[in-house]
């Protein structure tokens, strides 16, 4: 999993940068036409286009591993803290397809899988672990989502070589906020699952 989230993140990078040569050359043609522009929009298009096409199909495989191995670390707290959560395993994949509750509900279950995943203290209570992994990874998610979105909608509706420049480099920096959030999703899933060996190993009875 964290492979994939890898490779999203490298490849959000990529397409960051080539956005800012496309605002570069589409700045170029505001001027004017330049046939040595527009053959290097063409070369930039054979380039992009199929990356944009694999980078669709790897963040599509990539989200559903990652929504797989939340409902197992979900399932894992329930075992960990049976009384620490609000909502029933299952909507640690429904919580995802649900409008306007997919802004709230992943991360509750998120925040509640990591307060359950924490390990015991020598005198047997729960050790107080930040939850500042699950909260920049969130943020990060979200921002990240809506920027794409927003981009993908700017791109539509560009009509001038100005308007053009402007959604590429909008877009460089919503795939920058890709390459973020995979990073922090990459940090977040491997503490939480270190959590839960740890708390696997010391079992209900560690402290006693």
């Amino acid at each position: 999993m964290t492979l994939l989230l890898s490779l999203v993140g490298v490849l959000s990078l990529v397409l960051s940068g080539a956005e800012l040569f496309r605002a570069d050359l589409q700045g170029d043609l505001t001027s004017g036409p330049s046939t040595g522009t527009s053959e290097r929009l063409g070369g930039l298009d054979a380039l992009t286009i199929p990356l944009g096409f694999l980078h669709g199909a790897l963040y599509l495989a990539t989200a559903v591993v990652f929504i797989v191995w939340f409902h197992r670390v979900r399932s894992n707290g329930q075992v960990f803290r049976p009384d620490g959560f609000t909502q029933s395993a299952g909507w640690a994949i429904g919580g995802w397809f649900v409008p306007f509750a997919n802004l709230f509900f992943p991360y509750r279950t998120a925040r509640e899988t990591w307060n359950a995943s924490t390990q015991y203290a020598p005198d047997g209570t729960y050790r107080q672990v930040s939850g500042a992994p699950v909260v920049a990874w969130w943020l990060a998610f979200v921002v990240s989502t809506v920027l794409d979105r927003v981009s993908s909608r700017q791109y539509l509706a560009a009509e001038t070589h100005e308007a053009l420049r402007d959604a590429s480099s909008f877009a460089a920096g919503a795939e920058l906020s890709t390459t973020v959030a995979a990073v922090l999703a990459v940090l977040f899933v491997r503490k939480l699952t270190a959590m839960q060996r740890v708390k696997a190993v010391q079992g209900p009875n560690a402290a006693a």
